[in-house]
């Protein structure tokens, strides 16, 4: 099939953040104009997180061949990080094979996506240096998935609440 179209990487990137939101037991509302910065918004026990969602199949490593790159540009890293913002921003980063035919593999009983994903903590970052993009690191440690999901989760809960008690106790 060849190189992936920028619209086909939007919407493996998408279904990516869909599958693992409902795994991790949230669900997502999806915008159809961005204009916000913000793909989706993830929301779980009555808690919302926001993502910005790239992807690529030519990621950037550093030396230590565990923390992706990537260039966001500068008026998306303001909007995610914006101070008075409701919901914690993030970038959600999805790395597939260059070759869209390997994307997916089709089994008689289950269909695998073979694509990884990370996560970047943008929510109060300080101001870019430059006018253009800001690089952003994501570790191999900040994986895209339910663990990851939970820590975000977490964030916007202490972020609102200064506390680690969960809703429930907080309520009871």
């Amino acid at each position: 099939m060849g190189d992936p179209a920028t619209w086909q990487q939007e919407q493996i990137s998408l279904a990516y953040v869909l599958a693992v939101a409902t795994h991790a037991n949230a669900t997502v509302a999806s915008w159809n104009v961005d204009k916000d910065g913000v793909d989706v918004t993830l929301k779980r026990d009555h808690r919302l997180v926001e993502l910005q969602m790239k992807c690529t199949f030519d990621p950037h490593l550093l030396a230590d061949n565990t923390t992706h790159t990537f260039d966001l540009d500068v008026a998306t890293y303001d909007k995610l990080r914006g101070q008075y913002r409701t919901a914690p921003g993030y970038l959600g980063l999805v790395v597939v094979p260059r070759d869209v035919a390997e994307w997916l593999s089709h089994h008689p009983e289950s269909v695998l996506m073979q694509c990884a994903g990370f996560y970047a903590q943008i929510q109060d970052k300080p101001a870019a240096q430059g006018n253009s993009t800001k690089t952003l690191h994501l570790p191999n440690t900040q994986r895209l998935d339910s663990a990851g999901l939970d820590v975000m989760f977490d964030f916007a809960h202490h972020r609102l609440f200064g506390s680690d008690d969960v809703l429930g106790e907080a309520i009871a």
